[in-house]
């Protein structure tokens, strides 16, 4: 057993394109449920989950997100066309995707420290809390037979997504998440070796 779930575990890759079909909302609910079982610093559970199914707010969050893209990337000094392509690229992903899941973080429960260090310490272990439901989230998606990316987008422009989904102010963005059916192979993966990012200590 142990074996088999190390082989399951191993096995999550990203995926990008997906077919058009709908994914059940009881499935949708029992994987959201399972990321809910991720650790989290003082138990405090900062994550929170913005859920899209529906064509409206996909198309909401795209434009919105595509809006504030176009300014980076002009900024950056890109050609047009390019714009216009890496623009058609991004709303196309989160449009077609069956389903989106904008992975947030609510820091209102955690503790108030007065100085600077143990608050930055604080927010960190928010964000880290945050992030271990996100990839629970994935896995749970996986043990469904279904596919997922994770896309870091919000944290580039929160505002929009917060403004696009009505979101509550203290519900910040930090993740996109990507899910359906795959439609597309996975791509091997190049790990680095245990030689280079382990160091047993004596």
């Amino acid at each position: 057993m142990p074996t088999n779930l190390h082989e399951f575990l191993r096995s999550r890759r990203s995926i990008r394109r997906f077919k058009p079909i709908a994914v059940n909302t009881d499935i949708l609910t029992r994987i959201i449920e399972t990321a809910t079982h991720a650790p989290s610093a003082h138990n405090c559970q900062p994550w929170r989950f913005a859920v899209l199914t529906k064509p409206e707010p996909k198309l909401r969050l795209s434009e919105l997100l595509a809006a504030d893209f176009r300014r980076d990337l002009a900024a950056d000094g890109l050609a047009e066309a390019e714009i216009e392509s890496r623009l058609i690229r991004s709303k196309s992903r989160i449009n077609a995707a069956p389903v989106v899941i904008i992975l947030c973080m609510d820091t209102s429960e955690m503790d108030i420290y007065p100085d600077k260090k143990r608050r930055h310490a604080e927010q960190m272990m928010a964000v880290q809390s945050a992030a271990q439901a996100g990839l629970q989230l994935q896995l749970a998606a996986h043990a469904e037979g279904l596919s997922s990316v994770w896309t870091c987008g919000p944290l580039f422009t929160p505002d929009s997504v917060k403004s696009a989904l009505s979101l509550a102010d203290s519900w910040q963005p930090q993740a996109m998440f990507f899910l359906g059916y795959a439609d597309e192979s996975p791509k091997e993966k190049t790990l680095k070796p245990l030689t280079e990012i382990v160091q047993w200590i004596a």
